[in-house]
């Protein structure tokens, strides 16, 4: 693909969503951390119904360590893999404090450095709770990269370096967050809905699925 189709795509992704955002629900950092952690192999939509009860008895580490690993089990336990996400927020939140000043970190080492976030969690802290211009990549970013020839790769590592390689500057910043949103309700994995994309006379995949 070349660079003014990719220009084009973002182009138009901005003028259809000006400002995109995250379908996680929070309101500080921390949150969007414990939402994160919560959402591997889960919906926002299960996510966010969990944290609104959640978040109102603790939403701060020092409040999640006092409800205790029990309790915090008893919310999310809804939530895939509820044993070990639970596990892994409390340790999260043991670390915060003992090194952070009960903050959440804004640098990719430490993020990474939290148990339960890897890179695509870091990623996704750095962009939206601090508007760093890094590309999470997830199953949908993923599949819209490589589908619509915007930015393939064999793996998650490698589209993100594309992404970044190729992504004017001036989109970087919501990149993610349009690529996601496109995966979730228009570039779907099992049937994309083609005649409703906005970018299909650019996508070098529309000629397989019409």
């Amino acid at each position: 693909m070349n660079p003014a189709k990719r220009r084009e795509i973002f182009t138009r992704f901005r003028t259809a969503k000006p400002h995109p955002k995250t379908e996680l629900e929070y309101r500080t950092p921390f949150e969007l951390l414990v939402a994160v952690i919560l959402s591997a192999q889960a919906t926002d939509v299960s996510v966010n119904a969990t944290t609104r009860l959640l978040f109102r008895v603790a939403n701060t580490p020092q409040a999640m360590l006092d409800l205790g690993e029990e309790k915090l089990r008893e919310h999310v336990q809804r939530i895939g893999l509820y044993q070990a996400k639970s596990k892994h927020i409390m340790q999260a939140c043991r670390l915060l404090l003992e090194k952070h000043d009960g903050k959440v970190p804004q640098t990719r080492e430490e993020l990474e450095a939290l148990p339960g976030v890897g890179r695509k969690t870091a990623n996704v802290i750095l962009n939206t709770a601090f508007g760093q211009p890094v590309i999470a990549v997830d199953t949908h970013v993923f599949r819209v990269a490589n589908r619509t020839g915007l930015a393939p790769g064999k793996d998650v590592l490698e589209v993100e370096r594309q992404l970044l390689k190729f992504v004017p500057d001036e989109f970087k910043h919501d990149a993610h967050h349009w690529l996601i949103l496109h995966g979730r309700y228009v570039c779907q994995a099992r049937k994309p809905k083609c005649p409703q994309c906005l970018i299909m006379d650019l996508c070098e995949y529309k000629e397989k699925t019409i």
